[in-house]
């Protein structure tokens, strides 16, 4: 059952016409073009029913890796970048603890490299890599991306003289694509345990395939609760026409009406930090899927109360161009307590007995009405929880949504043209042979 909650009270008074019924028929009309595969970028739909189609054997093979590596390392390193890294990380440090040091139960470390260039970067991981036992998940349809490729050259070299050419091979593992690529040739060559990348689904909608799920599960979550929040929001994404009953239509219809009402801004914000990557994510998946064709809302975020901060002065009485979407989140995984002070010198006695959490929704919902009073429009979309379940539901409901927006402003959610400017640039001055 989906337990996502959508809240447009606060958003409604400035969109005048949002509900209408030429709204609602566009976002139907996106809706089936979706579902039929009718819109561009209709060959890389497959995400819609992955859940639904994961085979047993390829969670069965993830736990079999999970299983023989676990004893062996206290670090997993994730090579990637962009779709091949963030969603696992979003998932990771939403059901971590906040200050994990050490893995979850006897599970590694999960760390990250192949997202950066910076040199100070890698020269600190390598003398983490040094001191320690580790293991690798390389992840590239091609392998020849430049900062995995880079990242996965200098590990390679470190493993193979660390743990030999054999012992490094048992070490690695390769998500790649199905039939071509350096990565798949380096992988066959090595012996690597070896995942397969959907030909038909695209870096930042491959979260719930091998790409996001070995990661996690190395975390020690459970991903087969992640498929099943995932299968229960595509439920409802693919069977249910009305807005009200379909939070991605819901949310897609918002974004665009607030568009069209001169809000080309979307803040997403939440008052959770452990949800910081997963807004990282979200920012990936609306900021590659609309940006084109100088079209599109700017998806920028900010974690509450802190950067409150620091930005709360601009969102409060800044410019008028965006509408701010709030992630929130109705219980805490614990409970902490505000204790009574004899003297009371900070003030706070009033607030014995209270939960930091209750103090938390106070902020939250005081922050939604001066934000409002200040003329930017609200929407709240809630989870019960912060759990393997709700965020494989939200993970669904934020895909779904930004393919129907996208259709709904007429641009091609699944390719991304302006990625290549940067890199012909950087190619031509490092003198690369052919450019």
């Amino acid at each position: 059952m989906n337990a996502l909650k959508i809240n447009t009270n606060r958003l409604l008074p400035f969109l005048n016409g949002f509900d209408n019924q030429q709204l609602a028929a566009e976002a139907e009309e996106a809706r089936r073009k979706l579902i039929a595969g009718t819109g561009a970028g209709n060959d890389f739909l497959g995400w819609l029913d992955w859940p639904e189609k994961i085979s047993h054997e390829i969670v069965e093979k993830i736990t079999a890796d999970v299983v023989r590596l676990t004893p062996k390392i206290k670090f997993f390193v994730v090579i990637g970048i962009g779709g091949s890294y963030l969603g696992a990380r979003a998932v990771i440090e939403a059901l971590q603890d906040s200050f994990a040091l050490a893995g979850r139960g006897s599970c590694p470390v999960v760390i990250y490299a192949g997202h950066t260039l910076s040199e100070d970067y890698y020269a600190d991981l390598m003398r983490l890599l040094d001191s320690t036992d580790y293991a690798v998940a390389v992840i590239s349809k091609s392998g020849t991306t430049t900062e995995p490729a880079v990242a996965f050259r200098i590990i390679k070299a470190h493993m193979e003289r660390k743990y030999g050419r054999k012992g490094a091979a048992e070490r690695t593992i390769a998500i790649t694509d199905a039939h071509r690529g350096a990565l798949r040739q380096i992988a066959l060559d090595e012996g690597y345990s070896m995942y397969e990348i959907p030909d038909d689904i695209g870096g930042r909608f491959s979260v719930l395939t091998p790409v996001g799920l070995l990661p996690i599960a190395m975390a020690g979550f459970d991903i087969e609760a992640l498929l099943a929040g995932a299968r229960e929001m595509r439920e409802v994404c693919l069977n249910e026409a009305d807005p009200q009953r379909n939070p991605a239509l819901l949310y897609a219809m918002a974004r665009q009406t607030a568009l069209r009402k001169g809000y080309p801004v979307e803040m997403l914000v939440n008052f959770v930090p452990q949800l910081v990557y997963l807004a990282e994510w979200w920012k990936q998946l609306y900021g590659e899927s609309e940006g084109k064709e100088h079209r599109g809302i700017l998806p920028h975020s900010a974690t509450f109360t802190t950067d409150l901060h620091s930005m709360g002065q601009y969102i409060q009485d800044g410019q008028r161009l965006m509408m701010e979407t709030v992630l929130s989140v109705a219980k805490p995984k614990n409970s902490v307590a505000i204790p009574f002070d004899e003297k009371n010198l900070d003030g706070l006695n009033y607030l014995q007995g209270k939960t930091i959490n209750e103090i938390n929704h106070c902020a939250q919902e005081g922050t939604e009405m001066a934000h409002n009073t200040g003329g930017v429009p609200v929407l709240e979309i809630e989870v019960p929880e912060v759990s393997e379940r709700t965020l494989g539901q939200l993970i669904y409901f934020f895909e779904f949504a930004c393919g129907v927006s996208a259709y709904m402003n007429g641009v091609n959610p699944f390719n991304q043209p302006g990625v290549e400017a940067y890199k012909s640039n950087m190619f031509r001055l490092l003198g690369k042979p052919g450019v």
